[in-house]
């Protein structure tokens, strides 16, 4: 039982960054019709953007704001207008096709322009080691699952809770007649491919000091991060933190109590068989389309 409940909460620090990266594809999805599958790649860059920035000379603090800032002009504003607003007239298989194009450019980008080796990253929490009732926890597990909590809750609470987040939803449900009601549309977009840019790079400065920084880090994880969010709900951005959950605690158990080679097929297994059973998603709601 000792074993069971040490995987179970080493799982959810896991799980919580895949949420993280699988809450930028609902909420692209539901801004835009936008399905991004450089995601991972969108968490990998940040992470040698940090290190570039360190390397110069930054504390760890000034590199992680230096790197939102950039993240949000690069992964937001230049991806958007140089990459999905040309495509978006000639239907969702360009911009994926474009996304899977862009994903191979930016690992090979980084792996002939930076280093094809991993590289270490220092961790905000320090390395420490609790054990309550048998069960050993690290600080950087507890403090990874709460710091993405937190994040995953308040861009919750800022969709729900301000008149933006509103008016990103209303556009999400309706353009046409968000536009009627005097929205900005396009603003309100950007603003959601700028919180995706934001919470690719918190993904990065959870995921990195366990993972180590890696030209190829991207491709797993945003796999992992695209099956957490259909699980979840593709239409419903908390079904992305309950599939990162899902996700994350089961291929821990499934290499702990199977095999270490099962691992990695644990997060296809589970999608398949929610899609089978629930093709919404466990959290997810029907869509009715008019013929």
């Amino acid at each position: 039982m000792t074993d069971f409940l040490q995987l179970f909460f080493s799982g959810l620090a896991t799980g919580s960054i895949y949420a993280l990266a699988g809450l930028g594809f609902t909420l692209l999805w539901q801004a835009s019709g936008t399905i991004n599958f450089a995601q991972g790649e969108f968490v990998m860059l940040p992470a040698f953007m940090m290190l570039g920035f360190m390397s110069l000379g930054a504390p760890l603090l000034v590199s992680i704001v230096c790197t939102v800032l950039l993240a949000v002009l690069l992964l937001g504003w230049i991806f958007k207008r140089g990459l999905v607003d040309p495509l978006f007239k000639y239907g969702m298989m360009p911009i994926v096709v474009a996304t899977i194009g862009l994903s191979i450019a930016m690992r090979n980008g980084v792996r002939a322009g930076y280093s094809a080796e991993a590289h270490p990253f220092p961790s905000l929490f320090a390395d420490k080691i609790y054990t309550i009732a048998g069960v050993t926890i690290t600080l950087q597990d507890v403090g990874t699952f709460a710091m993405a909590l937190i994040i995953v809750l308040a861009t919750q609470a800022f969709l729900a809770k301000t008149v933006t987040g509103r008016a990103m939803q209303a556009v999400a449900q309706n353009t046409e007649s968000a536009s009627v009601l005097g929205i900005n549309v396009p603003r309100m977009i950007f603003y959601t491919f700028a919180i995706n840019a934001v919470l690719a790079v918190a993904a990065a400065m959870l995921v990195t000091p366990t993972y180590l920084a890696k030209f190829d880090m991207g491709e797993g994880l945003g796999n992992k991060a695209f099956f957490a969010a259909i699980i979840g709900g593709f239409n419903n951005s908390r079904g992305a933190l309950l599939g990162g959950l899902i996700v994350g605690v089961c291929e821990n158990l499934a290499a702990a109590y199977i095999s270490p080679a099962y691992k990695d097929a644990v997060a296809l297994v589970i999608f398949m068989i929610v899609i089978l059973f629930k093709p919404q998603g466990l959290l997810g709601k029907k869509e009715e389309r008019k013929v």
